[in-house]
C-alpha cells in the first residue's frame, strides 16, 4: 500500500467508523451468535496471494461487526462503561502512524515528556495531592498503565519488594521470617549445579549463575499477607496469584455514610493483630473506590491512617469511580488520598478516552524504580539520569502513546464538557433509581451511587433473579448484568453510553418490567 492507496482507504475506514457509529442506534446492544459462528465466514488458511481491499471492506460486516457486543449502544448497561469519542479515536490515529515504543525517554522523547505533563493535569483536575506530580520535586510520579488490573500488579510488586527489603534490613525480622518452606528453597538453590562454578564444572554443564533479585526474595514471599475487600475486583486476587503472596480478604459491611459496603477500621486493625500474632507480615491493602458488584467506597482516610500507622502500603483501585473525582461535588469520595501509596483509575472508562488508558500514581516512584530496575546495555542512554524511564514502573517493556488520547480529549472537550457528561450519566441512573424505588415489583438493594443502580425483584429467590437476568438478556433489547453480595443474587443496571438519554433508561425500566412479569408468570406456573 503506497500513500495513495493509504490515503484512500484510509479515508474509508474514517466513514465506515463514522457511519458505524451513526447506526449504533438501530442495533441491538448483544449480537445474535453462537461461539464458534465465524468458522463458516473466515477460511481456515490464509490466502497465498493479495486479496482487493474492498473485499476487506466487504466482509466487515458480517465477519466483524456482527458479533459485536455494543458498549457504546444507549441500552447498553453492562459492567462499567468503556469511554470513547472521535477525538480519542483520531489520537489512536496519530498513535498508530507514529508507532514508536517509549521504553525510554530517548526511544520517543515526547512520548515520555507529553505524558509527564498529562498526567500533571490530570492531578490538578480531578483534585490529587500535589506530591503526585511529575513536576513537584518529591519523588512522587505518574504514569499511564493500560489497565487497572495493570496497575494493581504494579503496587503489588512494588509492596512487596519495600517488606522485603524492609525483612531483609532487620535482623530480627529476617530471623523469624526463615520458614521451613523458605529454608527448603534456599537449600535447593545452594544444592543446584547451576548455583555455582565449582557444582557447573564437577558435573560436567556449562558454568552459570542463578539471579536472584535481593528485592524479589521469594523466601520470604512466605509470611507476607496482602489485605483487600471481599468486595474487591477480581485483579486484586489475580495480583496476589501472580506475586506469589497470602490474601486475606476482609468482611465489608454496610456504612453509614453510602448504605453501601466497606471495610470498618476495626475490621482492618483486627486482621493485622491476628496475622502479626500468627508471624504474618501485612504489607498491603487494596482499597476500592467503587466496586465493580455495588459502587461502593471504602472509607480512605480511617483506614489509610491505620496503613500509615502500621508501615503497610496504602492502594486505592479507583478504576470506576475516580474519574468523578473531577467534578468538585464528588470529591468526597477521595478524602484522604494525601495518606495513600499510590492512586489508579481508569480514563477509558470515565473521561472519553478509549480503552486502554489508565492512570497510576506513586507517593514514591523514587524507590520503586529501584525495585523494577533492570538495566541491560542496550537500554542506557546519556540522559537517563535526568528524565524518565517508564520502562522501570510497568511488566512490559514497550508502550504505546497512550497521552495523546488524554491531551487531543482534554483540550478539544475542555474539563466543564467532561464534567458534564459525567453528571448527565448520574441524573439518567438517578432516574432509573426512583424508577425502581416507585416500584411495587422491584427493590433497590443500595442506594444508587455515581452511574450505577443496583435492584432485584422483590421478596423473590435468588432463582427467580437469575432467571430475569437471563430473559432480559435473551431478549436482547437491553443488557445487564448481575452480581452478588453474600448471598445475595441481584442485577446492576450501570449508565455506560454517551448516547444514552433519560428515554433510554425510562425504556429500560419498561423492558425490565415487562420480563419480570413475563418471569414470575413462568416461574409461578413452574411451582404450581
Amino acid at each position: 500500500m503506497d500513500p495513495a492507496e493509504f490515503r484512500e482507504w484510509g479515508k474509508k475506514m474514517v466513514d465506515f467508523v463514522a457511519d458505524m457509529w451513526e447506526g449504533i442506534p438501530d442495533r441491538t446492544p448483544l449480537p445474535d451468535v453462537k461461539p464458534g459462528y465465524i468458522q463458516a465466514l473466515v477460511p481456515p488458511q490464509a490466502p497465498n496471494y493479495p486479496e482487493k481491499w474492498q473485499a476487506v471492506f466487504d466482509d466487515l460486516e458480517k465477519v466483524v461487526l456482527s458479533g459485536v457486543t455494543w458498549w457504546h449502544h444507549p441500552n447498553f448497561y453492562a459492567y462499567f462503561p468503556t469511554a470513547l469519542s472521535h477525538h480519542a479515536i483520531v489520537a489512536d490515529i496519530l498513535s498508530g502512524g507514529i508507532s514508536a515504543i517509549g521504553f525510554t525517554w530517548k526511544s520517543c522523547p515526547s512520548m515520555t515528556e507529553l505524558e509527564l505533563a498529562v498526567l500533571d493535569w490530570l492531578v490538578s483536575a480531578l483534585g490529587l495531592p500535589d506530591h503526585f506530580r511529575n513536576s513537584h520535586p518529591g519523588p512522587g510520579c505518574g504514569i499511564i498503565q493500560s489497565t487497572a488490573s495493570d496497575a494493581t500488579l504494579i503496587a503489588f510488586f512494588a509492596a512487596r519488594a519495600k517488606a522485603v527489603e524492609e525483612i531483609k534490613n532487620s535482623p530480627t525480622m529476617l530471623q523469624s521470617i526463615q520458614t521451613e518452606v523458605g529454608q527448603k528453597f534456599k537449600d535447593l538453590l545452594g544444592k543446584s549445579p547451576f548455583s555455582g562454578k565449582k557444582g557447573a564444572e564437577q558435573e560436567g554443564q556449562h558454568s552459570s549463575e542463578i539471579y536472584l533479585h535481593p528485592f524479589h526474595d521469594p523466601a520470604v514471599f512466605d509470611r507476607l499477607v496482602a489485605y483487600c475487600s471481599d468486595q474487591a475486583h477480581s485483579s486484586v486476587e489475580k495480583a496476589a496469584m501472580l506475586a506469589g503472596v497470602r490474601l486475606r480478604k476482609l468482611r465489608s459491611e454496610r456504612d453509614e455514610r453510602y448504605g453501601n459496603f466497606s471495610v470498618t477500621a476495626a475490621t482492618l486493625e483486627a486482621a493485622i493483630k491476628e496475622d502479626r500474632a500468627h508471624g504474618l507480615h501485612p504489607f498491603i491493602f487494596l482499597l476500592t473506590m467503587g466496586t465493580t458488584n455495588t459502587c461502593a467506597i471504602d472509607p480512605i482516610r480511617e483506614l489509610a491512617t491505620i496503613c500509615n500507622r502500621e508501615k503497610i502500603w496504602a492502594h486505592v483501585d479507583a478504576a470506576y469511580a475516580g474519574g468523578f473525582l473531577l467534578c468538585p461535588e464528588f470529591r468526597g469520595m477521595g478524602d484522604g488520598l494525601e495518606l495513600v501509596d499510590s492512586f489508579n483509575y481508569n480514563a477509558h472508562k470515565t473521561m472519553m478516552v478509549n480503552f486502554d488508558c489508565s492512570p497510576l500514581w506513586l507517593k514514591d516512584g523514587k524507590s520503586a524504580v529501584k525495585y523494577f530496575n533492570v538495566d541491560p546495555v542496550y537500554l542506557k542512554h546519556e540522559h537517563q539520569a535526568n528524565t524518565a524511564d517508564y520502562r522501570h514502573l510497568q511488566v512490559a517493556l514497550g508502550r504505546r502513546f497512550r497521552s495523546l488520547k488524554i491531551w487531543f480529549v482534554m483540550r478539544t472537550f475542555g474539563i466543564e464538557k467532561i464534567q458534564q457528561y459525567l453528571r448527565d450519566g448520574c441524573a439518567h441512573a438517578e432516574v432509573f433509581s426512583r424508577l425502581i424505588a416507585a416500584s411495587l415489583t422491584f427493590d433497590l438493594v443500595v442506594p444508587r451511587n455515581l452511574g450505577l443502580v443496583c435492584f432485584r425483584i422483590k421478596n423473590a429467590s435468588n432463582e427467580v433473579n437469575e432467571e430475569l437476568c437471563n430473559a432480559i438478556n435473551e431478549d436482547r433489547r437491553i443488557h445487564i448484568v448481575p452480581s452478588k453480595v453474600g448471598e445475595v443474587y441481584f442485577l446492576r443496571l450501570a449508565l455506560c453510553s454517551q448516547l444514552t438519554t433519560e428515554k433510554h433508561v425510562r425504556f429500560a425500566f419498561d423492558v425490565i418490567s415487562e420480563v419480570a412479569q413475563r418471569t414470575l408468570d413462568k416461574m409461578s406456573l413452574i411451582g404450581s
